[in-house]
């Protein structure tokens, strides 16, 4: 019996622990508060992040994404047709950004300029044409400077840059065409057509007769001795004169079509309670519109996959593109980086006095359809979206400013032509003195 309790004694020891202490209630307690709300917080953040940021991360990986597809379809060597068929998700995007563009201009710009006086609208507009005109100049300054420091045409072949012939549009007639589009002919044809002055040639013969400019011995194969005079005639080649027609060119003439609708705003705030039913319904349209494009975002990251990739899969051998405009990439690179990252944003400090960077990180989603697009009229709706939601903008400023913003302020463009134009003198290597420095500027 003893030794039955002994033995039981230490086997009930066993299967019964001692109580837990209250510290150490208290330590799993806290050890568990803690981890449920830092669960919970990495859950908000992760939530309020997908919210606010979901399609912006889903846009930069759709870019990056597609560039990998396209550099790795690259090497299958697709046929023509089969790159069209890859690349039609693409071409949805691009059509269904264009399809916003005509009513969210008309709508915007009516709807804000009839609720402004004459005077603020005209000091807006002032102050918008003046900025983006100094923009523009600003680029083409930064353009000039480093071409002139880098060289970029110094050592290039000239076989790979060949100038196309054919007539060359004068200034005059560029300037013409652009007066003529602020003021269309036709606003139905202004919604897919632009004016475009066409040089077609027309050969007149020339008065002078064809003479023997050349006589010479023909050898007789039978009679070495012998030879037969040969008359050679060259008739001289027709004259080219080239005349100036009206002609046409696709696309939408947003240019015109923002002179009219601005108009139409100026007078119907005017016109006051008479002109309050056209107001409501612009206003009815541009909700519209911003409800589209809020609905299309969510297509974006996949349209964008294969809009970068069909580019990718069109273009020539990257390889060889890179040995002969290397450094004209670089230059055009480098003027874009200074312009953008440095100068456009000391310019916004130093008339807001406000941080520029948080100003861009509210523009992200606008910067990266706009790298994807390589359009300012196709990145208008989300531009437009991007300053109301994120930035916070005074709708009146921002429907008026955007579209004159679209169709004038081309400052990457001025900046790649002002290079573009020095790196072939440099090519051929022409020396431009300042005059036609200043020209090109």
């Amino acid at each position: 019996m003893d030794e039955n309790q002994r033995s039981s004694r230490p086997a009930s020891s066993q299967c019964h622990s001692p109580p837990a202490s209250p510290w150490r209630n208290m330590v799993e307690y806290f050890k568990k508060l803690i981890k449920n709300s830092i669960s919970q917080k990495v859950g908000e953040w992760v939530k309020d992040y997908c919210k606010r940021n979901g399609l912006l991360t889903l846009s930069v990986l759709a870019v990056i994404s597609g560039c990998v597809v396209g550099f790795t379809l690259r090497s299958l060597d697709l046929s023509t047709q089969a790159k069209i068929y890859f690349s039609f998700p693409g071409e949805l995007l691009m059509r269904m950004l264009k399809m916003l563009i005509l009513p969210l201009i008309t709508s915007s710009l009516m709807s804000g300029l009839s609720a402004m006086d004459t005077k603020a609208s005209g000091r807006l507009g002032l102050l918008t044409i003046t900025y983006y005109l100094w923009t523009t100049f600003v680029a083409v300054i930064v353009g000039i400077v480093l071409v002139l420091i880098i060289h970029p045409g110094t050592g290039t072949e000239k076989e790979g840059h060949k100038a196309a012939g054919g007539p060359v549009m004068t200034s005059a007639d560029a300037l013409l065409d652009l007066i003529r589009n602020m003021i269309p002919s036709n606003l139905i044809e202004a919604t897919f057509q632009q004016y475009k002055t066409e040089l077609v040639p027309n050969f007149k013969n020339s008065a002078k007769s064809s003479q023997a400019n050349f006589v010479y011995i023909m050898p007789d194969h039978d009679n070495p001795k012998m030879g037969h005079p040969v008359f050679l005639e060259l008739t001289p080649p027709p004259e080219i004169h080239y005349k100036i027609v009206p002609g046409k060119s696709n696309g939408m003439n947003v240019l015109g079509i923002v002179i009219f609708s601005a108009t139409m705003g100026l007078l119907l705030g005017r016109m006051g309670s008479r002109g309050l039913p056209l107001v409501n319904v612009c206003l009815c349209v541009n909700e519209c519109v911003m409800k589209i494009i809020n609905a299309a975002m969510w297509y974006f990251p996949f349209g964008i996959v294969f809009l970068v990739a069909g580019k990718i899969l069109d273009m020539h051998d990257p390889a060889v593109l890179a040995e002969k405009l290397g450094m004209y990439f670089i230059t055009v690179l480098a003027g874009l980086f200074v312009h953008g990252v440095i100068l456009l944003p000391m310019f916004f400090f130093l008339i807001t006095r406000k941080n520029p960077f948080s100003y861009i990180r509210g523009l992200l989603q606008a910067l990266v359809i706009a790298l994807a697009t390589s359009s300012s009229s196709a990145t208008l709706p989300i531009t437009m979206k991007c300053l109301l939601e994120n930035c916070h903008v005074d709708r009146k400023i921002a429907r008026f400013v955007l579209p004159v913003g679209a169709t004038i302020n081309m400052d990457g463009t001025a900046l790649y032509e002002a290079v573009a134009a020095i790196f072939i003198a440099q090519v051929n290597e022409y020396e431009l003195d300042f005059g036609q420095l200043v020209t090109i500027r």
